[in-house]
């Protein structure tokens, strides 16, 4: 693997059926783009996208650019859904800093 990324079994879960409608069964890429509120927001499509492996976990692998591994160890990604919607949310138990939304974060 190329980062320390950990994916809950709700993010899985959720991972497994996107890639699933896409028609890319178990495959699914995360990337990190420039946000506004903090400095990363990630973007998650269906495919590997010529990225690495990044984690595993329940029939989805998730890959990512080589040259954003660093930047994804040590955070968990996370799915949270409610009656209004759901979204990917970024977690780490210390060294960061998140937006209100969740898939904006900040390394400190």
């Amino acid at each position: 693997m190329g980062a320390n990324l950990q994916i809950t079994a709700a993010a899985a879960a959720e991972l497994g059926r996107q890639a699933a409608v896409a028609g890319t069964p178990g495959q699914m890429h995360l990337d990190l783009v420039s946000g506004s509120c903090e400095t990363h927001v990630i973007r998650i499509q269906p495919g590997a996208m010529g990225g690495i492996p990044i984690a595993r976990g329940d029939g989805i692998t998730l890959h990512a650019p080589a040259t954003q591994a660093q930047d994804l160890g040590g955070l968990c990604l996370d799915y949270r859904s409610d009656l209004s919607g759901g979204g990917f949310l970024v977690t780490a138990r210390t060294g960061i800093r998140s937006c209100a939304c969740g898939s904006a974060f900040t390394r400190l």
